[in-house]
C-alpha cells in the first residue's frame, strides 16, 4: 500500500509525522487512488512499515475517521469509507447552432477584420494602466463601505459633461447610472420599465444579434423593421405594430448598414412614443466614431417629453475589456433606475470608474478619439481602396466595410473558413432576424485593420469568396 500511494515522510521537516500520514492517505482517497472500500492497513502493520511509532499511525487514523474519509471496525478492518463520486467538470463546447456558439465565434480573437473592438495601435495601454494603478490605491485606502450603486458621482458628472457637448443631451448626474457596458444598460432598462401586457418591441432588421436575444430572453415579442438610407422605418413599424411598447434603435450610425436616421423620421417616432406612451432605448452604438464630418446629435437630445433612454459605453471607443457603459435615464424615471440598480445591477466597482473619470477630465478621451478617428479614417479608405479592384459591392458603414455577398453565398461558411487564415469578417446573414429576410455579406472591421496587413488580408478573403461562391 505504501509503495502504490508512494507514502514518503520527511522526518526533518517541522510537520508531524502523523499530519504526513493524515495528508497523504487524504489526498490519495481524494484522487480516487484509493477507492471506496479499499482496504488500509492496520495502525499497527503500517506503523511497522514507515518504521514510526504505533500512536502516530493511530493519531492519523483517527483524524482521518473523524472527517468520514475512514472506517475502522475489528471485524473486518480499516477501510476507505464510501463517498458520492464527484464527476469531473470540463469546459464543454457550446452546442452546434446554439447562441453561444455564435456569441463565442463573433467575440473570438483577436483577429484582422474582427467588429466590435477598438485598435490595439491606439489605445493609451500605457496611460490607462498608470491611472488605473492610482485609481484602485485611491479604493483600497477609501474607508470599508458601499458604494454609490448608481456609479462614482465623479465620473456620472463627467459623463454629463461631455454628453451635452458631444451628443447635445441635457441631462443632471442624477440620471446617470453606470453599467457594465451595453449589454448592462439594456439589463437594467428592461428590468426597470413596467410594459405590462405590452410585448411587442420593433427591433431594426437587419440589427445586433446580442440586442435580439436579450429581448427574447426578456421574454417580449420582436417586430422586425426595415432599415434603409434613413435609418428604420417608421412607416413599416407603425403598419406592422402601431401598438408596440418599446423600440430598440441605432439612430446615430445603423449597426450594421451604418445609415442615419433622418430627422423626419427622428421627429416621427418621438412622436408616435409619445402618443402611445411608449418607449425608446437609444444605443449610441460607435457615439462620436462618426468618420466622415461631425456626429449627428443623440436623438434623446431631441426628446421632450421623456420617452427616451439613452445607453451608450465605452467598449468602441476605448476598450470592451473595461465593461463599462452607462445609461441616461428620463428625469421620472430617475429614481426608479437608481432603485433597480440598488437592489439588482449596481455599478462595476470603483477603480475602473475612477480612472475612467480622470482620463475623460484630463482630456485624454477627447484626444483619443481624435487620434483614433484619423487612424480608422485612413485605415476605412484603405481597406475600401482594395475591396474596390475587385467589387463594387462594397461600401464603408460605421466602422466596418459592409462587402455585399450573391444570393445564396455561404456566409458563415466563408467567415468560418476565413478564421482559419487569422481573419474575423462576421456573417451579415446573422443581423437579420430571419433567414427568409437575411441577406449574405461580410462585415470587415475598419478599427481590427492594420494598414500594413490589409493587401494580403483582403487578397486571402477574397480567394476564399472566390473558392466558396
Amino acid at each position: 500500500m505504501t509503495r502504490s500511494l508512494r507514502l514518503k515522510l520527511d522526518r526533518s521537516a517541522k510537520t508531524p509525522l502523523a499530519e504526513q500520514i493524515h495528508r497523504g492517505i487524504r489526498a490519495a482517497i481524494e484522487r480516487g487512488v484509493l477507492a471506496p472500500g479499499a482496504r488500509l492497513p492496520s495502525w499497527q502493520d503500517l506503523a511497522a512499515q514507515l518504521g514510526v511509532a504505533r500512536g502516530t499511525v493511530r493519531s492519523a487514523y483517527e483524524k482521518l475517521s473523524s472527517a468520514q474519509l475512514i472506517i475502522a471496525a475489528r471485524a473486518t478492518g480499516t477501510h476507505v469509507a464510501d463517498r458520492p463520486s464527484i464527476p469531473v467538470r470540463r469546459d464543454k463546447a457550446p452546442d452546434p447552432g446554439s447562441f453561444m456558439e455564435m456569441y463565442q465565434e463573433l467575440t473570438a480573437g483577436p483577429a484582422i477584420f474582427q467588429m466590435g473592438v477598438p485598435s490595439q495601435e491606439t489605445f493609451p495601454a500605457t496611460l490607462l494602466a498608470r491611472m488605473r494603478a492610482r485609481a484602485v490605491r485611491v479604493e483600497m485606502s477609501a474607508p470599508a463601505i458601499y458604494p454609490d450603486p448608481r456609479g462614482e458621482l465623479g465620473l456620472r458628472r463627467e459623463i454629463a459633461a461631455y454628453l451635452a457637448l458631444a451628443r447635445g443631451i441635457e441631462c443632471a448626474p442624477s440620471q446617470i447610472i453606470i453599467t457594465s457596458g451595453f449589454s448592462g444598460g439594456l439589463g437594467l432598462a428592461l428590468r426597470v420599465l413596467d410594459l405590462g401586457q405590452r410585448k411587442k418591441v420593433w427591433m431594426e432588421d437587419p440589427g445586433f444579434p446580442f440586442t435580439r436575444h436579450g429581448l427574447e430572453l426578456a421574454g417580449l415579442s420582436i417586430v422586425p423593421i426595415t432599415v434603409d438610407a434613413d435609418g428604420i422605418d417608421v412607416d413599416d413599424g407603425l403598419q406592422q405594430a402601431p401598438d408596440a411598447a418599446l423600440v430598440v434603435v441605432t439612430p446615430g450610425q445603423q449597426a450594421p448598414l451604418g445609415s442615419t436616421l433622418s430627422l423626419a423620421r427622428r421627429s416621427r417616432l418621438l412622436d408616435w412614443a409619445n402618443q402611445n406612451n411608449a418607449w425608446v432605448i437609444e444605443d449610441d452604438y460607435l457615439s462620436e466614431l462618426q468618420l466622415k464630418g461631425r456626429a449627428t446629435p443623440a436623438l434623446a437630445s431631441l426628446d421632450r417629453a421623456g420617452r427616451v433612454i439613452h445607453i451608450g459605453s465605452f467598449s468602441k471607443t476605448v476598450t470592451p475589456a473595461l465593461r463599462l457603459g452607462f445609461v441616461v435615464a428620463p428625469a421620472a424615471l430617475a429614481s426608479r433606475f437608481a432603485e433597480t440598480a440598488a437592489c439588482l445591477a449596481p455599478a462595476p466597482g470603483p477603480a475602473v470608474q475612477l480612472a475612467t473619470a480622470d482620463f475623460i477630465r484630463e482630456g485624454h478621451y477627447l484626444r483619443h478619439l481624435r487620434r483614433t478617428k484619423r487612424a480608422y479614417t485612413a485605415q476605412g479608405d484603405a481597406l475600401l481602396k482594395q475591396l474596390r479592384t475587385r467589387t463594387t459591392n462594397v461600401a464603408i458603414a460605421g466602422l466596418a466595410a459592409v462587402l455585399r455577398l450573391p444570393d445564396g453565398a455561404p456566409d458563415l461558411a466563408i467567415a468560418r473558413q476565413a478564421a482559419s487564415f487569422g481573419l474575423a469578417p462576421t456573417p451579415l446573414s446573422l443581423w437579420y432576424a430571419s433567414k427568409a429576410s437575411a441577406r449574405p455579406g461580410l462585415l470587415l472591421g475598419v478599427a481590427t485593420s492594420p494598414l500594413k496587413r490589409i493587401e494580403a488580408s483582403c487578397d486571402r478573403l477574397l480567394q476564399i469568396i472566390d473558392r466558396l461562391t
